[in-house]
């Protein structure tokens, strides 16, 4: 029990650091292509040439990381609970 209680304060503190990560940049790359937007290859020559579009991220490169569409799903949930209009 008390080792919890030891650990507890290293969980808030890493907690309060995702949730300011994802407070600042909301958007992460994607692991998919590696936020290149698409797959990037290699010719016979060993030149690199942009392939197609990722289909994971669209072509955008990015990624929503999953606190902040937690935090936008709890806002939306609050706004539909509440009646209040978005601004």
């Amino acid at each position: 029990m008390s080792s919890l209680l030891d650990a507890m304060p290293g969980l808030i503190f890493l907690t309060l650091c995702y949730a300011v990560i994802c407070a600042l940049s909301p958007f992460g790359a994607c692991r998919k292509c590696g936020g290149w937007g698409a797959v990037i290859r290699r010719t016979h020559s060993g030149r690199l040439k942009r392939g197609r579009d990722c289909r994971r991220c669209e072509g955008q490169g990015l990624r929503l990381r999953v606190g902040r569409r937690l935090y936008n799903s709890i806002a939306e949930l609050y706004r539909d609970g509440t009646g209040k209009a978005r601004r």
